[in-house]
């Protein structure tokens, strides 16, 4: 099993920036993709940033939804075995419980998620 543990939500104006963290422990090895998940009030949780476990780089490999292409960036810490989504210029509209996904061959872990509010 895989065990993720988000932090680094709070709250921030907008325009700010934060940082989120996503620590696993367990079976990491197993993992093959890493997912960050906002879920806003009244709305599903849709995929944002998505990190290639398997890549040699700690920043490449990384997938964005348009709505935050050039203001999210999605990296790794190999030996803290966490995986960050670094947010900037944000948006009211960025509110959100923001969880993490461990994606392995066998099946997928959550967090418990970590909430951000973006005031105007």
């Amino acid at each position: 099993q895989v065990q993720l543990v988000e932090s680094g939500g709070g709250w921030v104006q907008a325009g700010g920036s934060r940082t989120l963290s996503c620590a696993a422990s367990g079976r990491t090895s197993s993992t093959n993709l890493m997912v960050w998940y906002p879920q806003a009030p009244g709305k599903q949780r849709e995929l944002v940033a998505l990190f290639d476990m398997g890549s040699s780089t700690n920043y490449a490999d990384s997938v964005y939804e348009d709505s935050v292409k050039g203001r999210f960036t999605i990296s790794r810490d190999s030996p803290r075995n966490t995986v960050y989504l670094q947010m900037s210029s944000l948006k009211p509209e960025d509110t959100a419980v923001y969880s993490c996904k461990a994606v392995t061959t066998a099946m997928s872990y959550w967090g418990q998620g970590t909430q951000v509010t973006v005031s105007s």
